[in-house]
C-alpha cells in the first residue's frame, strides 16, 4: 500500500517533511496549499505534487493523511477538520498554546476514531533510540538523573516568537517530550529559571533566550534540561542518562565525523548547523512509523496525550519562572484526571 500526503504548509519546516515524503518508497506526495502560491507551487513542482487548497485536500478521495506545518495557531482547528474528513493526521508540535484547546482538539479526534502523531521527531534520532535501547536492556540499571543540553545556533526572528508561545513551548517542548521518553515515569514538579542573555527584544516581547529546568518525578527521579537561543559553535544536541550500574551518552553529531592531529592539536570538522540537517534521519523515522500507523490502523506514537503533557510541562515551566517556585504539574494539568482525555494513548 502507498500512503498518499496532502502537505499544509510550504515553508521550513513543510520543506523538511516533504523531503522525508518523497523518500519514503511507501508514501506519495499529492498535493501541497500554502497561503503563499509561490511556496506551494515551488514545493509542489520540486516534487512532483499538485497544488490544492485545504478544502480541496480535505474533500479529495485521492489523499489517504495530511502533514500539518502551517502556524501553530492553526493547528488544532486543521485536526479537527482533516479527523471529521476521516484522514490520518500528522501534526507539528505544538497542537495549541493552550492545554484546554488541545484537550477539546483530543476529543474531536477520539470520537471520530482518527489516526494522530504528533511531530516529536528526536524520539526517532537513531542516537537518542541507541539511549533508549541501553536503558530498556538494563545497562545501566535504574534510571536515576538526565541532562539534557539544547542550544540553538542563533535567536528566531521576534515576530515568530510572539507566535511560537515562546522558548518552553517552542523549543523546550521537544526536550521536555525527551525527558518523558527517557525517564519512564511522569514528571510531578517543574522547577525553571529564565533569562535574556541573548537579545533583548527577545525579553522585550515577554520571552525569554536561556533556560534551565530541572524535572522531579514522584519516585525522585530528575532531569535537567538547558536551553539556550544562541551557541557560536553550532547546533548543540547532547544527552546524559545516569542509572544505577552506569551511564549512557548521545554526543553531537557532525556532518563528518573525524578527528586531525597535528602540530596545531586536536581538531575535529564544525556541528550541524540547525534540526533541518541534524535530524535529517531522524524525520525520515518519523514518517515511517506514521506510514506504519496508517496502514496498521494502530495508535500512534508520540500521540495526541504525548503532546498535551509536554505542553502543560512547558505551561508549568513558564509559571514557574513568572512565580518564582516550583510547579506541581497537577496545578496546569487540572481536569486532565479525566481518564476520557487518554483513551488511545
Amino acid at each position: 500500500m502507498t500512503v498518499r500526503f496532502g502537505l499544509l504548509g510550504a515553508g521550513r519546516i513543510g520543506k523538511v517533511h516533504a523531503k522525508a515524503v518523497t523518500s519514503n518508497p511507501l508514501a506519495r506526495l499529492v498535493a501541497v496549499a500554502d497561503a503563499f502560491p509561490k511556496a506551494a507551487s515551488d514545493l509542489a513542482t520540486q516534487y512532483g505534487a499538485e497544488v490544492r487548497s485545504i478544502e480541496e485536500i480535505e474533500a479529495a478521495s485521492d489523499i489517504d493523511a495530511v502533514v500539518i506545518c502551517t502556524p501553530t495557531d492553526t493547528h488544532a482547528d486543521l485536526i479537527e477538520r482533516f479527523a471529521r474528513a476521516g484522514k490520518a493526521i500528522f501534526c507539528e508540535k505544538p497542537i495549541d498554546l493552550d492545554v484546554e484547546r488541545v484537550k477539546a482538539c483530543l476529543k474531536v479526534v477520539d470520537a471520530e476514531g482518527g489516526t494522530l502523531m504528533v511531530g516529536f521527531n528526536r524520539r526517532f534520532d537513531p542516537h537518542f533510540q541507541a539511549v533508549k535501547s541501553a536503558i530498556a536492556e538494563g545497562q545501566i540499571g535504574d534510571v536515576e538523573m538526565i541532562t539534557i543540553v539544547s542550544r540553538d545556533p542563533g535567536a528566531p526572528p521576534v515576530d515568530y516568537i510572539k507566535r511560537s508561545g515562546g522558548i518552553f513551548r517552542d523549543m523546550t517542548i521537544h526536550d521536555l517530550d525527551m525527558a518523558r521518553f527517557l525517564l519512564g515515569e511522569e514528571v510531578d514538579t517543574v522547577t525553571a529559571f529564565g533569562s535574556v542573555l541573548v537579545d533583548k527584544a527577545i525579553g522585550e516581547a515577554g520571552d525569554y533566550d536561556s533556560a534551565s529546568l530541572i524535572l522531579t518525578t514522584a519516585s525522585g527521579k530528575h532531569a535537567t534540561i538547558s536551553n539556550s537561543r544562541r551557541a557560536t559553535y553550532g547546533y548543540d544536541q547532547r544527552i546524559e542518562v545516569h542509572g544505577s550500574k552506569g551511564s549512557v551518552a548521545a554526543e553531537n553529531q557532525r556532518p563528518v565525523s573525524i578527528e586531525i592531529a597535528n602540530g596545531n592539536g586536536y581538531t575535529r570538522p564544525p556541528l550541524h548547523d540547525f534540526f533541518m540537517t541534524r535530524y535529517t534521519e531522524a524525520y525520515a523515522r518519523e514518517i515511517s512509523a506514521f506510514i506504519d500507523c496508517v496502514e496498521s490502523k494502530s495508535p500512534a506514537s508520540p500521540s495526541g496525550v504525548d503532546g498535551l503533557i509536554a505542553l502543560a510541562l512547558a505551561d508549568a515551566a513558564l509559571k514557574s519562572v513568572k512565580e518564582g517556585r516550583a510547579i506541581k504539574v497537577s496545578e496546569i494539568t487540572g481536569a486532565m484526571a479525566d481518564k476520557s482525555v487518554f483513551q488511545g494513548r
